[in-house]
């Protein structure tokens, strides 16, 4: 696979504007050039060179995009621009008020980290003029709702310290509320589901699974089901490895006929600054194939070099 001639990023977002500008200019665009700079830059470089763009032209650097690119490489370099909590408002916006992918509303919400939940929070109704909550409560219902909601408002610890008792505790509680009863106590899933710190919820997976000798993922599937097994099982991986978690999401949306293009978009432009090199390192050990491979058979065009070049070199 021909590697990407990367422009130094010696160039100053000023330089890197007025190649934009340029690029767009004359009939048709340039869009290798388009994909060339702004697949390497990150995202303070990028909103900079959203602000040298209109200062130098007085004209709004994505709307330029949006008619200069279509379908998916549009689509990806369009959520590709704003920084990380800007762009999870942006997706959640659309996930539960305009194309209505629950799906993806609770991977998103059930995957980010407390600090990136507040964050994100926030953002949304500087952005909607409407409370994340609120647009959760329209768009969900039942154990699914209430526990995206308690996701989303509980307090947790970003921290590695585990309290073995509490551990011990909570494992049997989740045994006692699934496997060990006729039907299931789905109060108690959302409770330590939505309560527990990531390093708190994976000692309660091992420690599950070295008394009981089945997984507590297994429970979950086996006790829950639709979004909210969704939502149980996503908190439940991305506590333990959201590597593996993410791969997995990647491999289910090539597999199969026709690719899910958003979900495709959706992951790799959202984890390409956040964890990536796991992400395909997770791949590869499960699948014996690299991302970047797979993502190569998947798509074609311009769209295809630009989602490799957010996944960077092929190291398999």
């Amino acid at each position: 696979m021909a590697t990407l001639s990367i422009p130094p990023v010696l160039s100053s977002p000023r330089d890197d504007a007025m190649h934009l500008y340029k690029a767009f200019k004359g009939f048709g665009c340039d869009t290798s050039a388009v994909i060339n700079i702004l697949a390497h830059r990150d995202s303070s470089q990028r909103a900079l060179i959203e602000r040298e763009y209109k200062l130098m032209y007085s004209k709004e650097l994505t709307k330029r995009l949006s008619s200069e690119l279509s379908s998916n490489l549009k689509k990806a370099v369009l959520l590709w621009m704003p920084d990380p909590a800007r762009r999870d408002a942006i997706i959640l916006r659309d996930a539960l008020a305009i194309d209505i992918d629950l799906k993806a509303a609770t991977e998103v919400i059930c995957s980010r980290t407390p600090s990136q939940l507040q964050h994100l929070k926030q953002l949304y109704h500087a952005l909607h003029g409407v409370y994340l909550e609120h647009a959760v409560q329209a768009q969900t219902s039942g154990d699914h709702g209430q526990l995206l909601l308690a996701y989303l408002s509980t307090p947790r610890s970003e921290g590695l310290e585990v309290d073995r008792t509490m551990v011990g505790h909570d494992a049997k509680a989740l045994f006692k509320a699934g496997e060990k009863r006729l039907g299931t106590d789905e109060k108690t899933f959302r409770m330590i589901f939505s309560g527990r710190s990531r390093a708190h919820l994976a000692a309660v997976s091992s420690a599950y699974h070295s008394t009981y000798g089945s997984t507590l993922k297994k429970a979950v599937k086996g006790e829950t089901s639709g979004y909210f097994e969704d939502a149980l099982v996503t908190i439940l991986q991305c506590a333990e490895n959201p590597g593996k978690y993410f791969a997995k999401v990647l491999r289910k949306a090539m597999k199969g006929l026709g690719t899910r293009d958003t979900t495709l978009i959706r992951v790799i432009v959202t984890r390409t600054e956040i964890d990536m090199q796991y992400i395909k390192a997770e791949y590869f050990k499960k699948h014996h194939k690299s991302l970047n491979d797979a993502v190569h058979s998947e798509t074609s065009g311009h769209y295809r070099t630009f989602l490799l070049s957010l996944l960077g070199p092929n190291h398999h």
